[in-house]
């Protein structure tokens, strides 16, 4: 909170201030304009001339009510509705020195982002925090999958049983877990009841609807946790008022060898067939002409311009449905099933993760080599079943797409092969860190599929850019339909 120096107070003839909660913002009664004015200058409090209040976001009720004190205001403070917290039998494992300048560095301001990368127990720094400070919690998640996750952690290492809003269930408890989605719909009437927030993932916070979720909240102590902070549109820069700043970070070349295993990032170019490569250049040109008739009559005219059109313009829809299939044509190259045939049995005795571009080729792959498949619309049971067999080693792999990606623990597994992705260097981070917690000297392999001569080849590019692709080496391809993998 800032320093902030004493100033003459209020004249005791005014009537007591009252500070509220209300729907997600702060209500202040009692003050007359200009003192509001010259407590807390301009931006701040907004007239509402429905109610004939004054109104601000709830997430600033820590600087209302610090500046209030500072100023010697007597009010009367009505926001906080939390209740006291108890824990049950501790089993916190000993945090590493790392997990523990974590923790301090966070409670030395009560605010802030903590980064670390994927595997170095980003969660055992939150639960031990959880158990320093021991007020009502709210944790919010970005999918179903981590709140239950977040659940049975929290139950394991602090014995409590945590309230769930989220995936049909309303059960408010002191202590409570939740998806952003749900967050943002139920906020407006839990902004009071927690001190303390937790956001998972929080790279997902700053979205548009999604940072409702920290501005209609009173809670004054706020946690961040992420592998990889910044998003490509620029908005976790908006973090530092939702949450707060970073307060500690760990680089991946800091852990590698050390929290987490030794690894390897190895990139495998393939080719397109024929038959494959001539639709794929067919596509693109229909695409590129289209655009670039378009920028005679309009410069600015873009891919996107193309997109905006598709529901009034029936050559963008038609356009628009060229380049789903070219895109398709790319992501479910024949040559990458075979290179995933080499891999599996190069890698037999291991468990392997196959990650994908999209849900067709995730499927594909699942029909194809008899593998459970790993989908967004997947229930939390098959998913149990699916990541439990694993475990037990009733399957030797799985294939995901993207619910794989973020937070959800996993199986020990040291290979992973990507047959396809977005150019996001997080992604890139994220699948990595899923096969990098350390286990003995084992070292983990990631395996890059890449489909040469096709915007793959740019996305992949893209994506090595991130330190956790250092120096990849590469495995060269012996010509169409040859074995492509070599040890």
């Amino acid at each position: 909170m800032p320093d902030l120096q004493p100033e003459p107070s209020i004249p005791d003839a005014l009537p007591t201030p009252v500070l509220r909660f209300a729907g997600g913002t702060l209500i202040l009664e009692g003050l007359p304009k200009a003192a509001l004015a010259r407590l807390f200058g301009e931006g701040l409090w907004a007239w509402d001339s429905r109610a004939s209040v004054w109104r601000a976001d709830a997430m600033a009720y820590a600087t209302v009510y610090a500046r209030l004190k500072a100023r010697g205001v007597a009010f009367q403070d009505e926001v906080p509705q939390w209740r006291p917290v108890r824990w049950g039998e501790n089993h916190i494992h000993p945090l590493r020195p790392e997990q523990e300048a974590a923790r301090r560095a966070w409670l030395e301001t009560r605010r802030g982002t903590v980064i670390m990368p994927t595997g170095t127990g980003k969660t055992e720094v939150a639960l031990s925090i959880l158990e320093e400070t021991a007020v009502a919690t709210l944790v919010v998640a970005p999918v179903r999958d981590l709140m239950y996750q977040w659940h049975r952690r929290i139950l394991g290492a602090l014995g409590v049983d945590a309230g769930i809003i989220g995936d049909s269930t309303f059960n408010v408890r002191p202590v409570s877990v939740t998806t952003y989605d749900s967050a943002c719909i139920h906020m407006e009437k839990l902004g009071a009841h927690f001190q303390l927030l937790v956001f998972d993932e929080c790279h997902h916070l700053p979205g548009p609807l999604r940072s409702d979720a920290a501005r209609m909240s009173a809670a004054p102590w706020r946690l961040g946790l992420t592998a990889t902070l910044e998003r490509a549109d620029g908005r976790h820069q908006l973090l530092d008022g939702l949450i707060g700043p970073v307060v500690y970070q760990m680089a991946l070349a800091a852990a590698r060898g050390k929290t987490l295993a030794e690894y390897e990032v190895v990139r495998i170019p393939v080719h397109l067939s024929e038959e494959e490569q001539s639709l794929y250049d067919r596509l693109s040109l229909q695409v590129r002409r289209f655009v670039a008739d378009r920028r005679v009559a309009d410069p600015s005219f873009t891919w996107e311009s193309a997109c905006a059109q598709t529901g009034e313009d029936p050559e963008a829809r038609k356009v628009h449905k060229a380049f789903l299939i070219k895109r398709a044509v790319e992501d479910r190259a024949q040559e990458k099933l075979r290179v995933l045939e080499d891999l599996f049995r190069l890698h037999q005795e291991e468990r392997v993760i196959v990650f994908t571009g999209t849900n067709a080729m995730a499927r594909e792959v699942s029909l194809r080599f008899l593998l459970p498949c790993l989908l967004s619309h997947c229930g939390k049971k098959e998913r149990l079943e699916i990541l439990e067999g694993l475990q037990r080693g009733i399957y030797p792999a799985l294939v995901a797409n993207q619910v794989l990606d973020e937070g959800v623990d996993l199986p020990e597994a040291k290979v992973a092969v990507v047959l396809g992705g977005m150019s996001s260097t997080r992604q890139a981070k994220q699948r990595l860190g899923r096969i990098l917690r350390r286990t003995g000297e084992a070292r983990a392999t990631l395996y890059e599929v890449v489909c040469l001569d096709t915007k793959e080849e740019e996305r992949s590019r893209t994506r090595r850019r991130s330190d956790a692709y250092p120096r990849a080496s590469r495995r060269q391809p012996r010509g169409q339909g040859g074995r492509t993998v070599s040890r």
